[in-house]
């Protein structure tokens, strides 16, 4: 795979950080656009894209070209998105239009992605699709599941204002195909991606990957945007924490149900959250921003395999529903 175009589309927190690096990387021939959108796209053209990473005293700023209307870019040798599971299906044209014969796609995702089930031998579900997730098959249609590899982030990221962007630490991403080979393909994004100065690993197994993330998401997310706590306010309360761990053991059950096998315990996972420190997560960030709340990768889907395989998850129902009457009114006061 040669790849000497890339287009970001959604450089928001993680897509723009993304973007700063692969401009900032070693090699030069490569060109590298970007997809955004209102202020932020503006302050990209006017200032250029500011990356503050979190052991670094300056920030970096880099130039790239950045557009609202992919259609005036050239077809793309590497798609990457940045964009959240619920603002995919309506970006389904655009990032069809930059996809060429050959052209990889990767898909920064939390929760469930819309692909999951594409080429699964283990789950007993093999191409399933959740209109959920993809209204009418759109993503599936004109991007097409066999282009995507699956990535997931575990990077802290938070746009601070219009073309800034700041990381909370230094993340990791990993990245997988959706039928398990470790292909060419793969092996030569993370080249590329590692050559930007990004901490990246590559996996056979991607799902497993997803629900571990899944785990955390599923619980911290949802209960963050109800109560806009920190995550260590959160994990300062018994009750809450209380709460997440029933969240992550229905998480380990519907996962196990579907042939997913955890690395690590609930317990494991709680102690693994307790490094975090006092970020705003995702969910909660987007609520106050009154954005859009990522709810059905994270909390809806979990519902919905539970229901599939007849997995019990009367938590992340309660929750279910109070997050998406609080999505409903969060949007209706914007």
């Amino acid at each position: 795979m040669s790849i000497k175009t890339i287009c970001i589309y959604g450089a928001g927190a993680l897509g723009g950080a993304i973007a700063a690096k692969l401009v900032n990387s070693k090699d030069s021939d490569i060109e590298v656009s970007v997809v955004a959108r209102g202020a932020h796209l503006d302050a990209i053209r006017r200032d250029g894209l500011s990356l503050q990473e979190a052991d670094a005293e300056t920030p970096l700023t880099v130039r790239v070209i950045a557009t609202e209307d992919p259609k005036t870019l050239p077809a793309q040798d590497l798609v990457i998105t940045g964009l959240k599971g619920h603002q995919l299906p309506p970006a389904a044209e655009g990032i069809a239009a930059l996809l060429k014969q050959g052209t990889r796609v990767v898909m920064i995702l939390n929760g469930i992605p819309w692909w999951y089930f594409h080429r699964d031998t283990r789950s007993r579900h093999a191409e399933l699709q959740f209109d959920e997730l993809d209204p009418g098959g759109r993503l599936w249609r004109l991007i097409g599941p066999e282009r995507v590899i699956g990535c997931v982030a575990y990077q802290g990221a938070e746009v601070v204002s219009p073309g800034e962007i700041r990381l909370s630490h230094k993340g990791r991403f990993v990245l997988g195909e959706p039928s398990g080979e470790m292909s060419a393909d793969l092996a030569a994004i993370s080249a590329l991606l590692t050559g930007a100065d990004l901490s990246i690993s590559t996996t056979p197994d991607i799902r497993s990957e997803i629900w571990s993330k899944l785990m955390g998401n599923a619980a911290f997310n949802p209960i963050s945007a109800l109560t806009r706590a920190l995550m260590t306010d959160i994990l300062a309360d018994p009750a809450l924490m209380d709460m997440v761990s029933r969240v992550m053991k229905e998480v380990l059950a519907v996962g196990e149900s579907i042939g997913v096998d955890f690395a690590m315990s609930v317990e494991q996972r709680l102690e693994q959250s307790r490094h975090i420190g006092g970020v705003r997560t995702s969910m909660l960030q987007d609520l106050l921003g009154g954005k859009a709340l990522e709810i059905a990768p994270l909390v809806g889907m979990l519902v919905a395999l539970g229901r599939l395989t007849a997995v019990s998850t009367p938590v992340s129902e309660t929750i279910l529903a109070l997050v998406t009457q609080l999505d409903r009114e969060n949007r209706r006061g914007n």
